[in-house]
């Protein structure tokens, strides 16, 4: 299942939410267009795509952001997007190994073992940070950014390198490259917020002014509404009509020379080894019967 054919036949690919990882040979989109390279568009609108547009759909730590309503509207649309015979890939934090390392966790803990207090508390914050958290970075952030941690090794080994997007340094450079009407509308939006906010602050107090801020914060797409395991992913594709359902590793896939565009590894090692990652197909027979 590696990747060892010739680079040469290039497909038409979809990378939705790209961020940062993107390739030129992809269509890349996201909600903020980091640079020219990336349109962008809120696939909680849909895909803005014929259907049968491409040969790969992929997408890496999206699907967990959306509710479950909005993850099947999500995967109903790559199915639309796909031609017969096309792959889905998706790549969601691991909710199996995520229970499983956590429980293991605190059962050392539990027996006052070596380091297992630091590692429960980072299976516990790795299991409900980004679901309860209130501003951007949670409890992770600062957790990640204190080197003087006795469990670095082993937070790295679950996160791999966005344990370096921590540094505040990494945090800056994003371009927003939306058209100027976006721009106007977002600019309107927050004069909006920010008036609304002083107006619950003087009629309300500081206490609403804050559910208020972190209600705002909620809806901005950074925590995690719904977690998955191979099991409710499977789930989730057959009833949207994929077949072929297969986990695999990061540097595995059946898209022609995956690894080479280094979206889920970097040079040879995951970039998020905490992940699940699964394909699947929309077969030409599941097509037929849908037309």
């Amino acid at each position: 299942m590696k990747n060892k054919q010739n680079p040469g036949a290039l497909k038409r690919m979809l990378n939705i939410g790209c961020g940062r990882q993107r390739h030129p040979d992809w269509c890349n989109i996201d909600m903020v267009a980091v640079d020219d390279s990336v349109m962008a568009h809120d696939i909680c609108e849909g895909l803005p795509f014929d259907d049968g547009t491409f040969d790969v759909v992929y997408h890496s730590h999206v699907l967990e952001h959306l509710s479950p309503v909005d993850g099947e509207s999500l995967v109903s649309e790559c199915h639309r997007v796909l031609r017969p015979g096309g792959v889905l890939r998706m790549v969601v934090p691991d909710l199996e190994r995520i229970a499983e390392l956590y429980l293991q966790m605190l059962r050392k803990a539990w027996h006052r073992e070596s380091s297992a207090s630091d590692n429960y508390a980072w299976m516990k914050l790795e299991l409900l940070d980004q679901m309860v958290r209130k501003k951007s970075g949670g409890l992770m952030g600062p957790y990640m950014i204190d080197y003087a941690k006795s469990n670095r090794e082993f937070v790295e080994a679950r996160v791999g390198r966005e344990i370096d997007s921590c540094e505040p340094v990494q945090m800056t450079g994003f371009v927003n490259r939306t058209g100027w009407a976006r721009r106007m509308r977002d600019r309107f939006h927050n004069a909006r917020l920010a008036i609304t906010r002083h107006t619950i602050r003087l009629l309300m107090g500081s206490e609403y002014a804050s559910a208020f801020d972190e209600g705002v914060f909620r809806q901005q797409g950074e925590i995690h509404r719904w977690m998955y395991d191979r099991f409710s992913l499977r789930q989730l594709v057959e009833g949207q009509g994929f077949t072929g359902f297969t986990v695999c590793q990061a540097d595995e896939s059946q898209i022609e020379c995956f690894a080479d565009f280094q979206l889920d590894v970097a040079g040879s090692k995951a970039r998020k080894p905490d992940s699940l990652f699964v394909e699947c197909q929309k077969t030409a027979m599941v097509a037929a019967k849908a037309a």
